[in-house]
C-alpha cells in the first residue's frame, strides 16, 4: 500500500471547519452594518490563510477554505443559481442528538425561473484558496449537489408555469452545474466535491414518507439524483477529481436522518460517476461496511470514522480495527480516512473546540500513514 498523489487522499477531510473567534465577530458586525464587506473579506481572508496553514501543518494533502465565506455549506450556492430566489417559506428541519432534539430553521427557496448560471459560483472564493497553499497542497472546492435545489422543497418549490414538466427543471439544473465544473476546470481547480445528503436521507424510511409527501417517488428518486449528478460532471476536466460526501445532517452536533447504505448502495457506488465517496461510519446510525461490496475497482471510499460532533478523541488503534473490517468488503487499496463529516456544516459550528478538531485531523494523518504507509 502507499500514499496517494491523486485526490481522495488517505488522510482527507470533508470542507468545512469552525470559524475562528474573530470571524464570528466581524460576520455580526457586518450584520449590524458596523463594518463594510471590503472589511469582513479582509477578516476572512486571513482566517482562511491561517486555517489553509493549519491543515498544512498536521500533514493534509490537501486544503479547503474551511467555508469560512459562508453561513451554511449549501444555500450560498444555490441561492446563486439564476431562477432560484429565496421564498417567503421557512423551512424546517429537525435535528436530533444524545440530549434530545432542535429545530433549524432557515429561508426556503422557489425556483421561479429558467435554471442557469451566470457566474462561477465561488469561483473568487477558489482563486483566493489557490493563491494561499502550497504547491504540494491540493486546493479543494465542496459546493452542494444538484439535488439539494430540489430535496426539501419539492415539486412545489417549482413554479409549474416555469417547468410543467420537472424532466425539463432537472435537465436545465444538469446543465447549470455542468457550466459551473467547467468554469472551476478553467480556474484550475483540480479537486471539486458534490456535497449530498439526500443520498444518505434516502436510506431512512421516515425521509421516504416525507419525499412522498413533497410529490416525489421514494423508490426511485435516488436514481433521479444520480442522473442529474452525472449531468452536471459528465464534461469534467480529464485530471479533475470528483468526490461526494453524504451524511445524515450536521448541525450544532445533531443530525436529522439514520440508516445504513442498503438502499441506495448498488445504484450509488456502480452508476454515479465519481472517483470517491465520503461515507460517514462513526456510529451505528450509518449501519455497516457490507454495502461497500458494491464499490468497483478503480473508485474509493473515504471512512468517515472520526466524529466531528464529539470532542472525544478516538485512538489509532479502534481506527485501524475499523479499516480492517471495512477491508472485509473493498480492497484496502480503495479505502481513505477522513472525519465524518465537516466540523461546522453552518457557521454555528459543532460542539467541539478548535484544538480537538486539530487533534482528530493530526489523528486521521496518523492512523493513514500507519494504514498504508
Amino acid at each position: 500500500m502507499a500514499q496517494r498523489q491523486t485526490p481522495p487522499f488517505r488522510a482527507d477531510h470533508v470542507g468545512s471547519l469552525l470559524r475562528p473567534a474573530e470571524l464570528h465577530r466581524a460576520r455580526e458586525q457586518a450584520a449590524q452594518g458596523a463594518i463594510t464587506a471590503e472589511q469582513l473579506a479582509s477578516v476572512e481572508d486571513e482566517a482562511i490563510r491561517s486555517v489553509v496553514a493549519m491543515q498544512r501543518r498536521v500533514g493534509l494533502q490537501s486544503a479547503t477554505d474551511g467555508e469560512f465565506r459562508r453561513s451554511s455549506w449549501h444555500m450560498d450556492f444555490i441561492y446563486q443559481l439564476d431562477g432560484v430566489s429565496k421564498s417567503d417559506e421557512k423551512l424546517q428541519v429537525s435535528f436530533r442528538n444524545a440530549d434530545g432534539e432542535l429545530e433549524f430553521s432557515s429561508s426556503g427557496l422557489k425556483v421561479e425561473g429558467k435554471v442557469g448560471i451566470g457566474h462561477a459560483i465561488f469561483g473568487d472564493h477558489f482563486d483566493f484558496l489557490k493563491s494561499t497553499v502550497d504547491p504540494e497542497v491540493t486546493p479543494k472546492l465542496t459546493i452542494p449537489s444538484p439535488s439539494m435545489v430540489y430535496y426539501r422543497g419539492g415539486r412545489a418549490a417549482v413554479d409549474s408555469t416555469v417547468y410543467p414538466e420537472l424532466d425539463d427543471f432537472f435537465a436545465d439544473l444538469g446543465s447549470a452545474y455542468a457550466e459551473q465544473v467547467a468554469a472551476m476546470g478553467r480556474r484550475g481547480c483540480r479537486y471539486l466535491q458534490l456535497d449530498d445528503t439526500s443520498l444518505a436521507y434516502l436510506n431512512d424510511p421516515n425521509q421516504r414518507e416525507l419525499v412522498a409527501d413533497m410529490g416525489f417517488d421514494p423508490e426511485t428518486l435516488h436514481l433521479r439524483n444520480i442522473r442529474t449528478m452525472n449531468a452536471a460532471i459528465a464534461a469534467k476536466p480529464d485530471d479533475m477529481a470528483i468526490t461526494t460526501h453524504l451524511c445524515r445532517g450536521n448541525y450544532r452536533s445533531s443530525w436529522a436522518a439514520e440508516g445504513g447504505y442498503d438502499f441506495v448502495a448498488e445504484a450509488l457506488f456502480n452508476e454515479l460517476d465519481v472517483n470517491g465517496y465520503f461515507l460517514e461510519f462513526d456510529d451505528e446510525r450509518s449501519g455497516g461496511f457490507e454495502p461497500l461490496r458494491f464499490v468497483p475497482k478503480g473508485k474509493y471510499v473515504v471512512l468517515g470514522l472520526v466524529t466531528t460532533k464529539r470532542g472525544e478523541l478516538e485512538t489509532v488503534d479502534g481506527l485501524r480495527r475499523r479499516i480492517e473490517q471495512a477491508s472485509q468488503y473493498i480492497d484496502l487499496d480503495q479505502l481513505c480516512l477522513s472525519p465524518q463529516c465537516g466540523f461546522s456544516s453552518t457557521e454555528e459550528g459543532n460542539d467541539i473546540t478548535e484544538d480537538e478538531q486539530i487533534r482528530k485531523l493530526e489523528l486521521i494523518v496518523e492512523t493513514a500513514e500507519k494504514v498504508w504507509g
